[in-house]
């Protein structure tokens, strides 16, 4: 079973995280921010991960070190439970609809991080959650996993439904390139010998 824990302490934000990507979507999150709380409850149902993730942090002074910070954690989650990544389809799509919204991720965990984000999410907040803070979420995690994660919105209305079919989709990708491929197993997806 591919799983990790990590704990990220810092002046600004604690967290603890587990992860087990062989999961059936269970789940237990708590940011103090509701409507992260529920992405991320979205992201492991629809990833079928199993997701601990406790976060406090200095919501008092704003919520960016938190939300960027539990991006973080997310990404170092999977980077060590993935390990040396043999196997694994390392690329994955997913087209996903919510109502009238139509939203696309795309990743590959080749190990060089890079985000390109467009969310089309023009309300301040979405619930609780100050909007602008999911391209800062999103770079954490591309980062620390080592992905290259391309994530757009290409038409709604609704701001809930925009954010909540890129939490799905992003899952649903993400799923398919951590899946490991019998044909593959044990090799590295490269043909330069290294991720």
């Amino acid at each position: 079973m591919r799983r990790a824990a990590i704990r990220r302490i810092t002046r600004e934000t604690q967290i603890a995280g587990t992860l087990k990507i062989e999961g059936r979507g269970c789940h237990r999150i708590s940011t103090g921010i509701r409507f992260l709380d529920h992405m991320l409850e979205l992201f492991a149902t629809h990833g079928g991960f199993d997701l601990m993730l406790r976060a406090k942090g200095d919501l008092d002074v704003d919520q960016h070190h938190l939300v960027e910070d539990a991006g973080i954690v997310l990404g170092q989650l999977f980077s060590r439970a993935l390990g040396g990544r043999r196997g694994i389809n390392r690329a994955g799509y997913f087209v996903m609809t919510m109502d009238e919204t139509l939203a696309v991720a795309a990743l590959d965990l080749s190990g060089r991080p890079c985000l390109v984000y467009r969310d089309r999410v023009s309300a301040r907040a979405v619930g609780d959650l100050q909007s602008e803070l999911l391209e800062d979420f999103f770079q954490g995690f591309a980062t620390h996993a080592g992905a290259n994660l391309h994530i757009r919105v290409l038409y709604g209305r609704s701001s809930h439904h925009k954010v909540e079919s890129i939490f799905k989709c992003f899952a649903r990708a993400l799923r398919y390139a951590c899946s490991l491929d019998r044909q593959l197993r044990g090799r590295l997806p490269s043909t330069k010998g290294l991720l």
